[in-house]
């Protein structure tokens, strides 16, 4: 456990937030800063052809120890942390024995962790947490996965008589910001398949996440002196608020849940003269996901052919560019390697939690790049805020499945059905 919390601490001190702002990848120069601390923690606990390419993704190999051919498994995470919230000078606090009572996370600013109303809490009565000082996010997201694989890589290599095949790890940067995959070579990291260590609670996984586009959306207007604006004067921040009426009441993210999508307006800046308003658009089906964009569309032409009619000219710009897609249609043509991680958990006494993912993850895009990537707990709660915290038996947990989903794949008798990639038939069901 110590061990854990110490790689965990070492991490999470690293500021790596990342910028969405920013042209360049990694996105932020700082991000540099831990992944050249994971170049040389990898090298020294023992792994092999350990790289960093000039965006600062990172691979490493742990070699096969059978005499017979395995498939070739990968496990990834991201180093950078959400823009959403300050990732500066984080400064963890460790909870022994959880009691489950209220966590002050800051007395002067009276920041309270409490179970009244994060009632995920209850579940790690008599555990160890480790939370924020409450003035900054904690970065479980996720580090507490580059942890998990980096603690299983290190597990296995002193402990050579658990058996596997060929292991590829990969850390990625600009996760937060959608872009984690981008740079990602698929053919170099030579994988089969490969599991994102990036989801939430103990138990969860995951092959079924959210298509999702953004859409920005420009109102021009005409600044006019207020004294005499009578038919002259077009205020653009008005129009916009106009434009947000138009879409389907409910259908927010704080008023859907499970498979229900949603528009999400997340920035909105403006003057009389231009208002700029993004959203994105969320759905995991794909024939409801087009017709939410096309609904965008249509409130745009609606809004352009009645100010066209009244002050001769369109005002309203729709720019609409889809970001990723949903896993499922690129992993269920090989779900067992979703079978493994299903069976992985239940070996160990841990409940699976199969659900769709109302995110996303680097796997969704690499899934699309021809590695299919389910996504597996890393054991955080509250990601991208100043509650953020994760149990180190939740880390425990995940670093104990990752050995086990080596050892399976690694199974002699596993292995005939493992290497036909495209084949729908499963040792594991």
């Amino acid at each position: 456990m110590q061990n854990i919390i110490d790689r965990f601490i070492s991490y999470v001190i690293i500021d790596t937030e990342s910028d969405p702002s920013s042209e360049t990848t990694p996105s932020t120069k700082k991000q540099w800063d831990l992944a050249h601390k994971l170049v040389e923690e990898l090298k020294a606990i023992g792994m092999q052809e350990v790289t960093i390419d000039q965006n600062a993704y990172i691979m490493a190999t742990l070699a096969s120890n059978v005499d017979y051919k395995t498939p070739t498994i990968g496990f990834i995470s991201h180093f950078d942390t959400t823009p959403d919230f300050t990732g500066a000078n984080v400064k963890p606090q460790i909870i022994s024995n959880y009691d489950g009572k209220d966590i002050i996370l800051n007395a002067a600013q009276n920041i309270v962790l409490s179970p009244k109303y994060f009632k995920d809490l209850l579940q790690y009565k008599g555990q160890t947490l480790i939370t924020t000082d409450g003035t900054t996010l904690l970065g479980a997201d996720d580090k507490a996965g580059i942890t998990e694989i980096v603690t299983a890589m290190e597990f296995l290599i002193k402990n050579p008589e658990i058996k596997h095949g060929k292991i590829r790890i990969g850390f990625t940067p600009d996760e937060e910001i959608g872009r984690g995959a981008h740079l990602f070579d698929v053919e170099k990291f030579g994988c089969d398949w490969a599991y994102t260590m990036d989801g939430s609670q103990v138990g969860e996984l995951e092959y079924e996440n959210f298509n999702a586009a953004g859409a920005k959306i420009t109102f021009k207007g005409k600044s006019v002196h207020p004294g005499y604006a009578k038919g002259k004067m077009i205020n653009s921040m008005l129009i916009a608020n106009d434009f947000i009426n138009e879409l389907p009441k409910g259908e927010t993210p704080q008023e859907t849940k499970a498979y229900e999508g949603f528009f999400h307006v997340h920035h909105l800046t403006g003057s009389i003269e231009e208002t700029v308003l993004e959203l994105i658009i969320r759905d995991h089906n794909k024939k409801k996901f087009k017709k939410r964009k096309e609904l965008i569309t249509k409130i745009t032409r609606k809004f352009n052919k009645k100010f066209a009619k009244k002050f001769g000219e369109a005002i309203v710009i729709a720019e609409i560019k889809d970001q990723y897609y949903n896993m499922k249609e690129k992993v269920l043509p090989v779900k067992h390697i979703v079978d493994i991680a299903e069976k992985a958990m239940k070996l160990l006494k841990i409940k699976p939690i199969i659900k769709p993912i109302r995110g996303g993850t680097d796997g969704c895009q690499l899934s699309y790049k021809g590695l299919p990537c389910p996504n597996i707990f890393a054991g955080g709660h509250n990601f991208h805020g100043k509650y953020e915290y994760v149990p180190v038996e939740s880390m425990q947990k995940a670093v104990d499945v990752i050995i086990k989903i080596a050892e399976l794949t690694a199974l002699e008798e596993n292995t005939k059905n493992l290497l036909k990639r495209n084949s729908n038939k499963s040792p594991f069901e």
